[in-house]
């Protein structure tokens, strides 16, 4: 086994573990922080993909703004109710993922290669191709996204102004 390869297996490995932990761990601030290492372990993999633009974003995105607005949530919630309540939603959650798992294991089973992978990875992730997908194929749905941006932020403020 190579070392690229090896690499991989144990990121992914951590990855899968990590990811457990957000599951089956039972305080919401440790699975958050769980949440946390999945979102950097996935960062890790983009770079070693040769797309650091996508990793450095995974990482400004994910794992710093989201993850503060899920604290935040977290600190608001009161979350020994949580716990209660979280029983009610195990089952439909187990039926949902044994589905899931039917129609990924197929697509792993199927093991069909890449014709040229390595000129993908030269491509894939650069800020130039970034910036170019984004601004020519994807123009209207990140405006939409931006507008609802601005009106959830607009909204916060209005809520925040409300309260004093």
């Amino acid at each position: 086994m190579d070392t690229p390869s090896l690499i991989f297996y144990l990121l992914a490995t951590l990855l899968v573990v990590s990811s457990l932990l957000v599951v089956f761990l039972r305080n919401v601030v440790h699975c958050a922080m769980a949440l946390v290492t999945a979102l950097l372990l996935i960062a890790i993999l983009f770079v070693t993909l040769h797309a650091p633009m996508v990793g450095i974003l995974q990482v400004m995105v994910y794992a710093g703004a989201i993850m503060v607005l899920f604290l935040f949530v977290i600190m608001f919630l009161n979350p020994v109710e949580l716990e209660r309540q979280r029983g009610l939603w195990w089952g439909f959650g187990t039926i949902l993922s044994l589905m899931l798992a039917c129609v990924l294991i197929p697509m792993f089973i199927n093991d069909e290669s890449v014709a040229d992978p390595v000129a993908a990875t030269e491509i894939f992730g650069s800020p130039e191709m970034l910036a170019k997908s984004l601004f020519n194929d994807f123009v209207l749905p990140f405006e939409i996204a931006s507008v609802l941006l601005l009106v959830a932020i607009i909204g916060a403020v209005v809520l925040a102004k409300r309260e004093h």
